[in-house]
């Protein structure tokens, strides 16, 4: 074990962050921990590195273990140092020989002494073993993977905004190479193209690490455990975020029939109690039950700390087919380039995503469109268009003085102040939080408050710049599900990629100066870009052969490689016409399909189990007894679990067998 709680509670004044609590952190394990906004995910992680100091239990970690931790307080570092030499900082062991050898390198050429010969050859020896020779060379890689450009390597830290200097400070982390990272919220601050190298990066990391994050498809590729802090209490899912999202609905199901079983049983004893209490020669038996019924442990009703509200669109024109015209766009700043004769088209019903890394111009095309950026070309507005722009720098026009729902009132959308309330709760407003002053939020409450006054404009256009960005996964999952039903059209910049599947169904990119479309969604691009990207493979290779044949060098091609992109599934490879049967082979693919077959069969008798203990936990007879009740409970996990292995399995051979034929 590298570090973990031990029956950890920890408090907040009169508030509960989280109660006997046991985490066990294992070596190379892949953790992402998840929970709603502001239930404490931070204050665990403050835990582990030693920065608070639990109410009741124990912080445990071993003495050897080193703990990497990158969180947003990070940014109150400053320096004048380059960006180069902050992250090579990571190396102090190998810097500090650097200077030993230099010192006595001179020494020795001053002196000649034997014992200086001996110091300086054991320094060279331990500065090969520590990899000391490639570490300018690794920290170049690092950087660039981050999106930093060479030109950027030798500018000062401190001219770089926020979000850069963290890309910068994470880079400085990985190289330090801890036994436990510890994330919180990493993605915040990359584009698109940082977060896939990261995403490679750390998933040939040696040591663990635990992640924060709300990006559903950066937890889904990089954990294989999820630990879920939930009304005050740790829960461990064993797997990544899609399978946490399938057993969580389970388990809440489970525990709510549990607790419904648990009242009946309950209430039956009471009345029991009830009326025979006064009578003499039931009242021994009436006490006896009461006993039982004060020791019985009580199961909790299985509510959801956030209900599921909705979001509502009201679209009150329609526009015409064409909404925005953009022909021979122009734009620069200074020497840089961004736009040079582009032209593009938004239609009705287009939902756009415009992705692409950060410097491209996705935010400048996007405040173009708005028409608030000035540029060379034409704009034009179609027919009937009611717009809404969302972006940062929106929230200088919300009135400091109103309060969170004067704000939404003011909007114009004729909703009630229930409605309006209630649209706020999806923005993580509860409650009194309503009534607070704009002056008084922090920087993300009024980005919130500014993407729902956007919400509710009853625009047939929107224009949304990062709307993700200060919302948690229960509140994306309610604002996808209202722009999935939205009748107006959209163009989005986000680096959030789950938040673009599921709301795009058109691609824009900006390449050499040049608006790009593709029609069809992310994953489609995605699938698209990995096709080109093999066949770019293909025609090097190709055109490399061809060379060698005439003697002569191989060509480099000028297009770079396209971004690291998820594989796409597997698909049946025809048999080449008249290709000779292998007996090998043949015997192989026998063995796959009798493998095939009695997983099909183990798959069904589990499901056969599992539909077997789903009654047993239904049954009030179960919770009567409380060993009874554990045991079917850990009776369910088991074959649940068993079950989720075996249809891995089954995946695997399945496809090994599609490949094989």
């Amino acid at each position: 074990m590298l570090a973990g709680l031990q029956d950890v509670t920890f408090e907040f004044g009169a508030r509960v962050i989280v109660e006997d609590a046991t985490w066990h952190i294992q070596p190379n394990e892949r953790i992402g921990l998840i929970g709603y906004n502001g239930t404490g995910k931070s204050t665990l992680l403050k835990l582990l590195v030693g920065q608070y100091s639990p109410s009741a239990g124990t912080v445990e970690r071993s003495r050897s273990t080193s703990v990497g931790y990158l969180h947003q307080d990070l940014l109150s570092f400053d320096t004048e140092e380059s960006i180069l030499q902050v992250a090579l900082s990571a190396f102090e062991r190998v810097l500090q020989l650097e200077k030993e050898i230099e010192e006595l390198g001179k020494e020795l050429e001053r002196t000649g002494d034997e014992k200086v010969l001996h110091d300086y050859s054991d320094r060279l020896h331990e500065l090969e073993t520590l990899g000391g020779y490639d570490i300018h060379h690794r920290t170049e890689e690092v950087l660039q993977g981050l999106g930093f450009s060479n030109a950027d390597l030798g500018r000062p830290y401190k001219e770089f905004s926020g979000g850069w200097r963290m890309r910068v400070l994470l880079a400085k982390m990985i190289l330090q190479q801890p036994d436990l990272l510890l994330l919180d919220e990493p993605t915040n601050h990359l584009d698109l193209p940082s977060i896939e190298w990261l995403e490679k990066y750390l998933q040939h990391y040696k040591g663990a690490v635990v992640i924060v994050s709300h990006d559903k498809f950066f937890l889904n590729r990089m954990v294989t455990k999820i630990i879920e802090l939930y009304q005050q209490r740790l829960h461990v899912y064993n797997g990544n975020y899609e399978f946490y999202e399938k057993e969580k609905a389970l388990r809440m199901d489970l525990q709510q029939k549990a607790f419904e079983n648990q009242q009946d049983y309950i209430r039956q004893q009471e009345r029991f109690v009830e009326r025979f209490k006064a009578k003499a020669s039931k009242a021994a038996q009436a006490q006896s039950i009461q006993k039982r019924l004060d020791k019985l442990e009580r199961i909790e009703e299985a509510s959801i700390e956030r209900p599921n509200l909705k979001i509502n669109f009201r679209v009150d024109k329609t526009p015409g087919k064409v909404l925005v015209e953009l022909k021979d766009l122009g734009k620069k700043f200074g020497d840089q380039v961004i736009l040079e004769n582009a032209s593009a088209e938004i239609d009705r019903g287009d939902k756009i995503a415009l992705i692409g890394a950060n410097g491209k111009g996705k935010s400048t095309l996007l405040r173009i469109i708005a028409g608030v950026e000035s540029c060379t070309g034409e704009r034009k507005w179609g027919h009937n268009v009611e717009e809404s722009f969302y972006a940062q720098h929106q929230l200088e026009s919300l009135n400091l003085e109103n309060t969170v729902l004067d704000e939404m009132k003011e909007c114009g959308s004729q909703m009630t102040e229930v409605e309006l309330r209630t649209i706020l709760g999806c923005f993580l407003f509860s409650g009194d939080d309503s009534d607070k002053k704009i002056k008084v939020l922090s920087g993300g409450e009024k980005a919130r408050v500014a993407l729902a006054k956007t919400m509710v404009s009853k625009a047939n256009f929107l224009m949304l710049d990062e709307p993700t960005n200060h919302l948690d996964m229960h509140s994306c999952d309610l604002l996808i599900d209202a722009l999935k039903k939205y009748e107006g059209s959209l163009i989005l910049v986000s680096h959030d990629r789950y938040f673009i599947s599921k709301t795009a169904n058109k691609i824009w990119e900006i390449t050499d100066n040049q608006v790009k479309e593709f029609k069809g969604g992310y994953d489609e691009w995605m699938a698209w870009k990995e096709r080109m990207a093999k066949q770019e493979e293909a025609r090097l290779k190709e055109e490399a052969a061809r060379k060698k044949e005439e003697g002569a060098p191989p060509t480099k091609s000028n297009n770079k490689p396209a971004a690291p992109a998820p594989a796409p599934a597997p698909e049946a490879k025809a048999p080449a016409a008249n290709a000779p049967i292998n007996k090998e082979q043949k015997k192989e693919l026998q063995k796959q399909q009798r493998l095939f077959e009695q997983l099909e069969v183990k798959i069904a008798e589990h499901k056969k189990q599992l539909d077997e203990l789903a009654l047993a936990l239904a049954s009030p007879e179960t919770y009567a007894d409380k060993n009874r009740f554990l045991q079917t409970e850990k009776d369910h996990k088991t074959v649940s679990q068993s079950l989720q292995q075996l249809e891995k399995e089954y995946e695997q051979v399945f496809e090994k067998l599609m490949e094989m034929q």
